[in-house]
Protein backbone atom coordinates (compact mmCIF):
# COMPACT_ATOMS: atom_id res chain seq x y z
CA UNK A 1 0.00 0.00 0.00
CA UNK A 2 0.89 3.32 -0.59
CA UNK A 3 0.90 6.13 1.62
CA UNK A 4 1.90 9.71 1.40
CA UNK A 5 2.17 12.13 4.14
CA UNK A 6 2.27 15.80 2.59
CA UNK A 7 1.91 19.10 4.33
CA UNK A 8 1.24 22.21 2.29
CA UNK A 9 1.99 26.14 3.01
CA UNK A 10 1.55 29.18 1.54
CA UNK A 11 4.45 30.78 -0.06
CA UNK A 12 5.87 34.20 1.11
CA UNK A 13 8.05 35.13 -1.22
CA UNK A 14 10.29 33.93 -3.82
CA UNK A 15 13.21 33.85 -1.98
CA UNK A 16 13.18 30.15 -2.98
CA UNK A 17 13.62 30.68 -6.58
CA UNK A 18 17.11 30.77 -6.02
CA UNK A 19 17.65 27.25 -4.72
CA UNK A 20 15.22 25.63 -7.10
CA UNK A 21 15.94 23.81 -10.34
CA UNK A 22 14.46 24.34 -13.25
CA UNK A 23 11.25 23.37 -12.74
CA UNK A 24 8.40 21.50 -15.04
CA UNK A 25 5.10 21.81 -16.67
CA UNK A 26 2.58 19.72 -15.07
CA UNK A 27 -1.31 19.67 -16.29
CA UNK A 28 -3.85 17.26 -14.84
CA UNK A 29 -7.59 16.55 -14.47
CA UNK A 30 -9.63 14.94 -12.46
CA UNK A 31 -12.30 11.92 -13.98
CA UNK A 32 -13.83 11.48 -10.48
CA UNK A 33 -13.14 13.31 -6.95
CA UNK A 34 -15.06 13.97 -3.82
CA UNK A 35 -13.83 15.22 -0.34
CA UNK A 36 -11.71 11.25 0.41
CA UNK A 37 -10.89 10.34 -3.00
CA UNK A 38 -10.14 11.15 -6.86
CA UNK A 39 -8.97 9.78 -9.69
CA UNK A 40 -6.69 11.83 -11.96
CA UNK A 41 -5.02 12.17 -15.43
CA UNK A 42 -1.66 13.99 -15.11
CA UNK A 43 0.79 15.35 -17.75
CA UNK A 44 4.84 16.23 -16.66
CA UNK A 45 6.75 16.57 -19.89
CA UNK A 46 6.53 13.67 -22.04
CA UNK A 47 5.57 11.38 -18.95
CA UNK A 48 2.19 10.50 -17.87
CA UNK A 49 0.27 8.96 -15.23
CA UNK A 50 -3.10 7.86 -13.75
CA UNK A 51 -3.20 8.99 -10.28
CA UNK A 52 -6.02 7.39 -7.49
CA UNK A 53 -5.86 8.91 -3.64
CA UNK A 54 -8.00 7.99 -0.74
CA UNK A 55 -7.30 10.91 2.20
CA UNK A 56 -7.17 8.72 5.85
CA UNK A 57 -6.69 12.08 7.54
CA UNK A 58 -5.58 15.83 6.89
CA UNK A 59 -1.99 14.92 6.28
CA UNK A 60 -2.16 11.50 4.59
CA UNK A 61 -3.47 9.58 1.93
CA UNK A 62 -3.31 6.20 -0.06
CA UNK A 63 -1.97 7.11 -3.44
CA UNK A 64 -1.34 5.43 -6.26
CA UNK A 65 0.27 5.91 -9.67
CA UNK A 66 0.50 4.19 -12.87
CA UNK A 67 1.96 4.88 -15.83
CA UNK A 68 -0.13 5.52 -19.10
CA UNK A 69 0.65 6.45 -22.78
CA UNK A 70 1.24 10.12 -23.02
CA UNK A 71 -1.21 10.45 -26.27
CA UNK A 72 -3.84 8.79 -24.05
CA UNK A 73 -3.75 11.01 -21.24
CA UNK A 74 -3.46 14.40 -23.99
CA UNK A 75 -6.74 12.83 -25.33
CA UNK A 76 -8.24 12.33 -22.06
CA UNK A 77 -7.48 15.83 -20.72
CA UNK A 78 -8.70 17.41 -23.87
CA UNK A 79 -12.02 15.14 -24.67
CA UNK A 80 -13.18 13.96 -20.82
CA UNK A 81 -11.66 16.47 -18.41
CA UNK A 82 -11.50 19.82 -20.71
CA UNK A 83 -12.58 22.01 -17.61
CA UNK A 84 -11.29 20.65 -14.46
CA UNK A 85 -7.74 21.05 -15.13
CA UNK A 86 -4.99 22.44 -13.07
CA UNK A 87 -2.03 23.85 -14.74
CA UNK A 88 1.18 24.62 -12.84
CA UNK A 89 4.91 24.41 -12.88
CA UNK A 90 6.39 22.40 -10.26
CA UNK A 91 9.85 22.82 -8.95
CA UNK A 92 12.30 21.21 -6.33
CA UNK A 93 13.82 23.16 -3.56
CA UNK A 94 16.38 21.00 -0.88
CA UNK A 95 16.05 22.63 2.60
CA UNK A 96 17.29 21.20 5.46
CA UNK A 97 17.31 16.89 5.21
CA UNK A 98 13.97 17.97 2.90
CA UNK A 99 12.96 18.10 -0.74
CA UNK A 100 10.13 20.97 -1.59
CA UNK A 101 7.82 20.80 -4.01
CA UNK A 102 6.89 24.24 -4.83
CA UNK A 103 3.44 24.25 -7.27
CA UNK A 104 3.32 28.24 -8.78
CA UNK A 105 -0.09 27.51 -10.80
CA UNK A 106 -1.00 28.85 -13.89
CA UNK A 107 -4.20 29.33 -15.84
CA UNK A 108 -7.39 29.34 -13.88
CA UNK A 109 -5.58 29.50 -10.37
CA UNK A 110 -2.68 31.93 -11.42
CA UNK A 111 -1.37 33.98 -8.56
CA UNK A 112 -1.68 31.08 -6.08
CA UNK A 113 1.76 29.22 -5.11
CA UNK A 114 2.43 26.44 -2.24
CA UNK A 115 5.45 24.48 -0.93
CA UNK A 116 4.80 20.73 -0.01
CA UNK A 117 7.02 18.58 1.49
CA UNK A 118 6.24 14.89 1.71
CA UNK A 119 7.08 13.50 4.89
CA UNK A 120 8.10 9.60 6.64
CA UNK A 121 5.63 10.61 9.54
CA UNK A 122 2.96 12.64 10.53
CA UNK A 123 4.73 14.07 13.57
CA UNK A 124 8.18 14.54 11.46
CA UNK A 125 10.17 17.39 12.23
CA UNK A 126 11.02 19.53 9.23
CA UNK A 127 13.21 22.90 8.83
CA UNK A 128 11.01 25.09 8.23
CA UNK A 129 12.52 28.21 4.70
CA UNK A 130 12.27 31.67 5.54
CA UNK A 131 10.14 31.89 2.84
CA UNK A 132 7.31 29.71 4.22
CA UNK A 133 3.92 31.07 5.01
CA UNK A 134 0.52 29.76 6.74
CA UNK A 135 0.35 26.16 7.04
CA UNK A 136 -3.17 25.01 4.94
CA UNK A 137 -2.88 21.08 4.88
CA UNK A 138 -6.27 21.24 6.14
CA UNK A 139 -7.99 23.78 4.06
CA UNK A 140 -9.49 21.48 1.47
CA UNK A 141 -10.08 24.64 -0.42
CA UNK A 142 -6.11 24.00 -1.70
CA UNK A 143 -6.47 20.71 -2.81
CA UNK A 144 -5.64 20.54 -6.01
CA UNK A 145 -9.24 18.40 -7.15
CA UNK A 146 -10.92 21.75 -5.37
CA UNK A 147 -8.57 24.25 -7.18
CA UNK A 148 -9.74 22.48 -10.34
CA UNK A 149 -13.61 23.07 -9.79
CA UNK A 150 -13.27 26.16 -7.20
CA UNK A 151 -10.29 28.22 -8.90
CA UNK A 152 -7.91 30.55 -6.56
CA UNK A 153 -8.71 33.78 -7.81
CA UNK A 154 -12.93 33.23 -7.47
CA UNK A 155 -12.26 32.63 -3.32
CA UNK A 156 -14.79 35.73 -1.82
Amino acid sequence: MAIEIERTFLVRDERWRQDADGGEYYSQGYLSSDPQNCIRVRIAGERAWLGIKRATSALRRLEYEYPIPLQDAREILEQIVPRERIDKWRYHVPWGKHLWEIDVFDKANAGLVVAEIELQDEDEDFERPPWLGQEVSDDPRYYNMNLARNPYPTWK
